[in-house]
């Protein structure tokens, strides 16, 4: 049996696994002159787009554009924070404060909900870049600093997290509605954190692997980690990432996958 057909077969006996499903995407990440991601070509596979809003890529005219291009193909805004790391993507660690991280979310989250306003749109959700998504994935503090960083712009805003990790924990603390993230490109460690992008296997290549990779999570609820250890989890949106070689292709088949398996494709906003 194939995992659409399994998937078919566990919605007919009345099972509690989820038939639809959020796409997302980190955009808006070229900077000047330098072009970076396919956001032209992603954009029309996903249901949310994360934006970079300027401290680890992006700058005023890339993020009016970026915004302009998904609001145009209504797909759903969220701001993308980072540590203001401009030369290293965000992807290094830095020592702050909580209340320079709640300061710093602020800030990004306030210039892309500009942004969004001026277009006649709202943002949807926040989502931590690079280093500061994987420090709030384990760190309760720094968590807490950007769940509230969000409530303090706006507490209707859906908090994007790591599924069981911190930023969850930290949501339901802060009261933010918030959607749990599953990547289907990246490995995952045992204890639920993401393999190391310094990991020469942490990024997965191949189209059908991805695809039959998400098929499985929303299937059984598990996660297979690196090591071939296994832990359940909860998925309400999915990252794609489109600066990963074969990013569209991964896109179009794990739609055609998700049609295949009767899995809708909706917004954060109308799962949680």
């Amino acid at each position: 049996m194939d995992r659409w057909s399994e998937f078919r077969k566990l919605k007919q006996e009345g099972g509690s696994i989820k038939n639809k499903i959020d796409l997302n995407c980190d955009m808006g990440e070229s900077f000047g002159a330098y072009k970076l991601g396919l956001d032209e070509e992603a954009v029309k596979y996903i249901s949310s787009a994360n934006i970079a809003c300027g401290f680890h890529a992006g700058d005023p005219q890339v993020i009016a554009r970026t915004v302009d291009l998904a609001a145009g193909q209504g797909v759903a805004l969220g701001a993308h924070p980072s540590y203001p790391d401009l030369m290293g993507f965000g992807r290094r660690s830095m020592e702050a404060t909580p209340a320079e991280i709640k300061n710093y979310v602020i800030y990004q989250t306030g210039a892309l909900s500009a942004f969004a306003l001026s277009r006649g749109v709202r943002l949807q959700h926040v989502k931590p870049h690079g280093a500061l998504y994987n420090t709030a994935a384990v760190n309760i503090k720094v968590a807490r600093a950007i769940a509230q960083a969000i409530y303090s712009v706006d507490p209707d805003l859906i908090f994007l997290v790591l599924a069981n990790s911190e930023m969850e924990k930290a949501a339901r603390e802060t009261g933010l509605r918030y959607a749990r993230e599953v990547f289907a490109d990246r490995h995952y460690n045992s204890d639920g954190t993401l393999l190391s992008r310094s990991h020469p296997e942490s990024v997965i290549k191949d189209s059908v692997e991805v695809s039959e990779r998400l098929i499985e999570i929303i299937t059984t609820g598990r996660i297979k980690a690196f090591d071939g250890a296994s832990f359940p989890v909860a998925a309400d949106s999915v990252c794609l990432h489109g600066d990963t070689p074969g990013a569209v292709e991964h896109m179009r088949c794990l739609r055609k996958s998700l049609k295949a398996a009767g899995i809708e494709v909706k917004p954060m906003r109308e799962l949680v």
